[in-house]
């Protein structure tokens, strides 16, 4: 990718830019910048007002500069005279350490001066609605067991295979494509990558499907658990470990358990030591909880963890190895920060490597029939503000991730949650009403 956009701009017919950051709260912010100024941007940024969007800032604080990344930069397939490039927040000359990317490319960097290259994959599923949010899209996806329906699949051919045409043509290497485990639930999977491509692709993912669903008149919602009874939305993460040269998979050893190296272990021992800490980044809304800790769906399982263990190819548990080099944390869901996810997956990562973390025992069952017989693994938060206690407890976890961010994370979300408990509610009236 070149350096300069200018030039990209009049090698590829572009005429707009959007210069664009996600905020704490996974909303996705841009500018519309005519490539006829894009150099001065690209040199200084755009200026936004940081209070303006979910970050701890005040209206008193000078302009929030966001300066494109050009590695970024993607001209949108179904708008081509428009292209998208992932923006770095700064203000008054210095990075703001509570900005998502900045917060993840710290802990690439981190990672880096270690020897490690981490690289990640992610399932973005999401549901087609109806524009109001309602029900789903298709009146005819009814079947109980509904995944990989091919018939419902097909119903909804001319959406799927054109978000699929666009990732073929940027080069993504799109692979599969699949009606999943909910009546109007769909997964699409692309290649693995480094940790900050794979979180600006699902950044652009995200912002893509939502634009083609609304081109076919339809709505797209990566919400946790839009509806009641159905199996949720995940965002399962493929994680594996390299060595400097991106080369070598230094999780990956034959000789070892599920062919899974002792630094995997110890990686692996970091995700489970800080698991329900996780919780309050990787399942980042009152709505999560509604996805960990359902009763079973209409399907006959939620296919979503509520306790901390791991396990080979099971998908039952919170954690499995499906081969080796490489595992699959099945925690977070739709609502997961892009840059948060990966951020905090390296953070906990590396105290496991570091301090040669024991993920503990490995459980081979089948956790919906038989996870009752599990003793002395914890149970993963009931709900937001119990997630984000054991976030605030855990100080290494929210040292890793730097005091600025997790101070304005755990200050706008604890704002959230008292939103939220303030909420006067219909269950109140059905419930209390008579008493």
């Amino acid at each position: 990718m070149g350096n300069d956009l200018a030039d990209f701009a009049k090698k590829n017919g572009v005429k707009y830019f959007m210069i664009s950051y996600t905020d704490l709260f996974s909303g996705q912010r841009a500018k519309l910048v005519p490539a006829q100024a894009i150099a001065d941007m690209q040199k200084d940024g755009a200026g936004f007002a940081g209070f303006a969007t979910w970050l701890d800032l005040t209206p008193a604080h000078p302009d929030m500069l966001a300066v494109p990344d050009p590695n970024s930069v993607i001209q949108l397939p179904w708008k081509p005279e428009v292209a998208w490039v992932a923006a770095n927040c700064i203000m008054d000359d210095k990075e703001v350490d509570q900005a998502p990317r900045n917060t993840l490319k710290r802990l690439i960097a981190e990672a880096a001066a270690d020897g490690m290259h981490v690289k990640t994959g992610v399932e973005a599923e999401f549901f087609l609605i109806s524009p109001d949010g309602k029900t789903i899209s298709d009146e005819y996806d009814t079947a109980s067991k509904p995944c990989y329906d091919q018939q419902a699949v097909m119903r909804r051919y001319d959406v799927i295979a054109e978000i699929c045409d666009h990732m073929l043509a940027l080069g993504w290497g799109a692979y599969q494509n699949d009606h999943e485990d909910a009546n109007g639930q769909f997964e699409m999977n692309w290649a693995f990558d480094d940790a900050l491509p794979t979180a600006d692709k699902h950044s652009f993912f995200k912002f893509m499907v939502k634009s083609i669903a609304e081109k076919h008149g339809l709505r797209a919602t990566f919400m946790p658990k839009p509806f009641q009874g159905l199996t949720g939305n995940g965002c399962h993460a493929h994680i594996s470990v390299w060595d400097k040269s991106g080369k070598t998979n230094v999780f990956a050893d034959n000789s070892m358990e599920l062919g899974l190296s002792a630094k995997g272990k110890n990686f692996l021992g970091g995700i489970m030591k800080h698991a329900s800490a996780l919780a309050a980044i990787t399942n980042p809304t009152v709505n999560s909880y509604k996805r960990i800790n359902a009763p079973r769906t209409i399907s006959g399982a939620t296919w979503a963890p509520n306790t901390v263990t791991w396990t080979g190819n099971n998908r039952t548990h919170m954690v499995r190895v499906p081969g080796p080099g490489r595992f699959e944390l099945r925690l977070p869901d739709g609502a997961a920060n892009p840059y948060l996810l990966q951020a905090v997956i390296i953070a906990a990562g590396l105290d496991g490597i570091r301090s040669k973390a024991d993920p503990g025992k490995r459980y081979d069952i089948d956790m919906y029939q038989h996870g009752h017989t599990v003793k002395g693994a914890p149970k993963l938060p009931l709900n937001l503000l119990d997630a984000l206690r054991e976030f605030d407890k855990d100080k290494s976890l929210k040292a890793a991730l730097g005091e600025e961010f997790s101070s304005a994370y755990l200050k706008l979300k604890h704002q959230e949650w008292n939103s939220y408990a303030s909420h006067f509610t219909q269950w109140e009236r059905d419930h209390t009403l008579d008493i």
